[in-house]
């Protein structure tokens, strides 16, 4: 019974964390890294075969990217997460691998002309799916037996749609505890989706600390704020440009931008257009109106029940196709562009700031996290210029931050939620935030709630049945030398894969032990064939 740290350690993205209970490996999320790595995350200590279930908060892909790899390393088993989760991640996961091949066939494009190694895309869409077909849709609030001993329950997070933190009862040789996974805590006031639900109990919990350090002030008027920015930049010429999370914060832009029409709170540019450039987005969107009744808020539901699409208007235009995106840029009337991605790392955003960067006309504007080393954070935190598709752009425009729009708790939040315990924990785990915010905040758990808290470097193993430390690590700083490079460009070849496979045929083996003779006498004649074949 115990829990080994992988990723999100004293950063914010690439979520995992591996459970060992009774006689199970688990996995709670498995989520890419965004932005460049400070500190080396540990493997999975065990082969991907070898996990037999996956516990999965919320479809963001910093929770739930990895998981078409770990299905191409050989994992089979059962991904558990809500519905509008599993909804969400069947259109989410195939994206990012169309975004993992074209980026490889791009580089190759390039590096084929300087006779550079070829690029292998991390995974391809035949593993997405193979995730998909894993994926197992669970309501909130239900306990669900995984296993002997194991028995989990989906609790609404509020931090996006379908997003949860996760309890988990494991009784193991008479020992019973409780552990929490917060998940990330949502904000207060979201539009659209529910405030977050507070769980009372827990032996430990394991929390998120992403705004662990700052507050996002008073709530403001979002309403009032964008429709003053539209206002000024459109007076001036200009679009105003929203780099914006596909899922959930295009959602909520809308809703926004609803409001601001129905109310006529723009003058002089009447019946103005705003395009929805990303695919994901308009997918996404389609989810939300399909999970509106079980998930949306009282506020939402009420105009859904008037008849009223709270996330629809006159003069919403969508791109989907790259011809569609390129248009955009044709059309030189005054206008909103809301394209992803939401940190300006990938996708179409990435022209449109070519477009729109150098021109004094128009605006810039944040409305989410920007990672630490990301153009959006590069761009918000005041560069001069950036390099984008090989060409140096003066950046001219305005840049502006929606101050407070965000979808996790800020630091009063995340106290509020860990407040709610009834009883206090034995251990809480900090996690999910930067190096520094972390110890922020985990400080601040120790000396106001007076809580044992510690915040866990990667490789950290607790024992929960002892509630002691198995392993402590120290942190292990990425180092970008043109050797680790090319390790890590050589880490997803042909011949890695061969030897994942290699190691899920070990599994497959064991788990045949003390089957039919003949069975196995064929299974071991096919073996021994391929053998035969690739001996030489």
């Amino acid at each position: 019974m115990r829990i080994t740290f992988l990723g999100a350690t004293h950063e914010v993205t690439g979520s995992c964390t591996y459970l060992e209970a009774c006689g199970k490996h688990i996995l709670i999320d498995c989520g890419m890294e965004q932005g460049p790595d400070e500190f080396e995350n540990q493997e999975i200590p065990v082969a991907a075969s070898d996990i037999d279930m996956v516990l999965l908060t919320h479809a963001h892909i910093d929770h739930s990217g990895k998981l078409p790899l770990l299905y191409q390393r050989g994992f089979r088993g059962q991904i558990f997460a809500t519905r509008a989760t599993a909804d969400l991640c069947d259109i989410m996961l195939r994206d990012s691998a169309h975004i993992q091949m074209f980026e490889a066939e791009w580089k190759n494009r390039k590096g084929q002309r300087a006779g550079r190694a070829e690029v292998v895309p991390l995974y391809d869409i035949n593993d997405a799916q193979g995730a998909i077909n894993c994926l197992v849709g669970c309501d909130y609030d239900k306990k669900i037996n995984l296993a002997d001993g194991i028995c989990i329950r989906f609790v609404d997070a509020g931090h996006l749609l379908g997003s949860s933190s996760i309890e988990i009862w494991i009784k193991e040789n008479d020992v019973e505890k409780k552990i929490v996974f917060s998940g990330d805590i949502g904000n207060l006031n979201q539009p659209l989706i529910r405030d977050p639900q507070y769980v009372k109990d827990a032996d430990y919990v394991v929390m998120e600390s992403t705004y662990g350090d700052r507050s996002h002030g008073e709530f403001p008027d979002y309403v009032t704020e964008l429709a003053r920015i539209i206002q000024k930049t459109f007076d001036r010429g200009g679009n105003v440009v929203i780099p914006s999370f596909a899922v959930g914060r295009t959602q909520e832009l809308l809703y926004f931008i609803r409001k601001i029409k129905e109310d006529k709170m723009i003058h002089g540019h009447d019946h103005f257009d705003v395009y929805v450039d990303s695919p994901l987005a308009i997918e996404a969107t389609r989810i939300f109106m399909k999970h509106m009744y079980e998930d949306f808020d009282e506020e939402a539901t009420k105009l859904v029940q008037a008849g009223i699409n709270p996330i629809g208007f006159e003069g919403l235009k969508t791109a989907i196709t790259s011809d569609d995106s390129r248009m955009i840029n044709f059309d030189e009337r005054p206008k909103v562009i809301i394209s992803a991605s939401g940190m300006c790392e990938a996708g179409r955003i990435r022209h449109h700031l070519k477009h729109n960067l150098w021109r004094k006309e128009s605006t810039i504007l944040f409305v989410g996290y920007q990672a630490k080393g990301t153009l959006g954070r590069i761009i918000l935190e005041g560069a001069k210029s950036v390099n984008l598709f090989g060409e140096e752009i003066e950046i001219q425009a305005e840049i502006r931050r929606l101050a407070g729009i965000s979808g996790h708790a800020d630091n009063n939040g995340l106290l509020k939620w860990i407040g709610s315990f009834e009883k206090k924990p034995e251990k809480v785990f900090v996690i999910h935030g930067e190096d520094s915010v972390c110890q922020v905040f985990t400080d601040r758990l120790r000396n106001e709630m007076h809580l044992d808290a510690g915040a866990p470097y990667s490789g950290t193993v607790f024992n929960l049945a002892t509630g002691a430390y198995e392993k402590e690590c120290e942190p292990v700083h990425v180092v970008k030398t043109e050797k680790s490079l090319n390790k890590a460009m050589k880490a997803n070849t042909p011949f890695a894969r061969l030897l994942a496979a290699g190691q899920r045929l070990l599994t497959v083996i064991r788990h045949n032990e003390g089957g039919a003779n003949k069975d196995l006498a064929r299974f071991t004649s096919q073996i021994n064939s391929l053998c035969d074949k690739w001996d030489r």
